[in-house]
């Protein structure tokens, strides 16, 4: 729960110094790594984002999501809900460079207690409201359950 207001309370104090925000959505599929591989065959997920711009190069803000880690018999499916600071910063018209760090809380299954999460990616704007993203993120399950992560391909969308 302190990792959670500290996040929101990083991304509220970032407010006053933002020029321009944006909204934005998008989905992704994976293919587990770390502890997840023994368990789950593939991973599927979506998560929205806010975000403010501070320059031409840097943009900051919020982001919440959902992970479904789909199961390898006889193994349980595995969700996760992350919540996390963003930073996004622009190499060029066409790259982006960025990094999700915040708590991702295990939705299932019982027992699963969530964890801290990070995600590494890297975008390509195919548009201006569309992004290609590789990706690997992972959950660093609090109460010893592992490190469920993930290398994915996903696209996110400008609202």
């Amino acid at each position: 729960m302190k990792k959670m207001l500290f996040i929101a309370f990083f991304a509220i104090c970032g407010l006053g110094t933002a020029n321009a925000q944006s909204f934005n959505a998008g989905v992704n599929l994976g293919l587990p790594a770390g502890d997840a591989d023994m368990v789950s065959s593939f991973v599927l997920g979506g998560e929205v984002n806010y975000m403010f711009t501070s320059d031409d190069t840097f943009n900051y803000g919020v982001t919440a999501g959902i992970n479904f880690f789909f199961k390898k018999d006889p193994f349980d499916n595995a969700s996760f809900l992350p919540i996390a600071a963003s930073g996004r910063y622009n190499l060029s018209e066409d790259f982006v460079l960025g990094a999700d760090l915040g708590y991702a809380l295990g939705l299932s299954p019982s027992g699963n207690d969530g964890g801290f999460y990070y995600k590494p990616m890297l975008g390509y704007n195919l548009s201006e409201k569309m992004m290609v993203t590789a990706s690997y993120s992972t959950v660093n399950v609090s109460n010893g359950g592992g490190n469920w992560g993930s290398f994915g391909l996903g696209l996110m969308f400008g609202l």
